[in-house]
């Protein structure tokens, strides 16, 4: 059995900000762009009764206040499903004064500010509604040793910020890049995003606009018969729509409604999880991620050139 986590980065996003949106309409554009965000991909995974973990940004609390961060925390805790901690550093500078922004990487900072950083957007989002947080992915998959030492003292469990196909920029974690399972790093366990070989020394991570459904299911069933213990995919909040926010990307939200329904019908041996529902005691031996096929690329590729043709065109 393999566990499946379905992990979501919720976050308000910095252009709407940089072009003057209230909160109102960057959450809109953010947070439920085109009517296919957050509620409808909750609606459809209670919908095939799938857990997956939505994690959220509190930092733009900073400049909007918090009641934004509350919209995105309640539904999603009313709908049964995970909250927990993600940070983008960048708001801290705007509210610092610096109205361009800077800093968007939580690996800019040392140790001590890190841990300022993380400290600070755990407060918000507990404040926000959400339980203390036990889990924790950087924005950009932007991590070093000194984020680990930063979630240590502040008693996560989890962190799930390494990337091999970002790896060592801006996914500056001292792992090896193929690295796809569960490791144990003295106290915080290590939940790496699951990534597939495209070819020697080429890796792509299993994000859901990054791979075809066929990819993502190729690399479960791998998962699945290499006895794997965990494999993680990603999402964001407004992937599901064009990048303009205005209309729902057909190709995209196809493909989240097979990867639902496939997750569905192998809940035996691919049951979806919550952070909350792992016991990891020890690192589990060494997995390799799933071996390269040309033609499954291939059509990857033309359907991606297609999906941006039709959905990325100007209105």
């Amino acid at each position: 059995m393999t566990q499946v986590l379905l992990t979501v980065d919720t976050e308000l996003t910095w252009a709407p900000y940089a072009r003057g949106a209230s909160w109102e309409e960057n959450l809109a554009v953010s947070f439920d762009p085109a009517g296919v965000g957050v509620p409808w991909q909750l609606d459809l995974l209670g919908r095939h009764g799938l857990k997956a973990c939505f994690f959220v940004d509190p930092m733009p609390a900073l400049v909007y206040g918090i009641e934004p961060i509350r919209r995105m925390v309640a539904p999603i805790l009313a709908a049964g499903q995970e909250v927990q901690l993600h940070v983008h550093p960048v708001w801290q500078s705007v509210a610092e004064g610096v109205a361009e922004g800077r800093d968007f990487e939580l690996t800019r900072f040392g140790a001590e500010d890190q841990l300022d950083l993380i400290e600070t957007a755990r407060d918000l989002l507990v404040e926000a509604g959400a339980p203390p947080p036990i889990a924790f992915r950087a924005g950009g998959y932007a991590a070093d040793v000194g984020t680990l030492a930063a979630l240590l003292e502040l008693g996560l469990a989890f962190d799930s910020s390494h990337n091999g196909s970002h790896h060592p920029d801006p996914s500056a974690l001292p792992l090896e890049p193929d690295l796809i399972g569960p490791a144990d790093l003295g106290g915080l366990v290590e939940v790496p995003v699951t990534q597939i070989c495209e070819g020697p020394g080429r890796l792509r991570h299993l994000q859901l606009c990054a791979v075809s459904g066929e990819e993502i299911e190729a690399a479960l069933r791998h998962a699945q018969r290499e006895r794997h213990p965990l494999a993680t995919l990603v999402s964001h909040s407004f992937e599901l729509a064009s990048r303009d926010g205005r209309r729902a990307n057909r190709t995209l939200c196809r493909r989240f409604e097979r990867l639902c329904a496939f997750l569905a019908g192998h809940s035996d041996s691919l049951p979806t999880a919550h952070f909350a529902d792992l016991e990891i005691a020890a690192a589990p031996a060494r997995g390799a991620p799933l071996p390269p096929q040309p033609w499954r690329r291939a059509r990857r590729m033309a359907e991606q050139a297609w999906s941006n043709a039709l959905y990325e065109r100007s209105l």
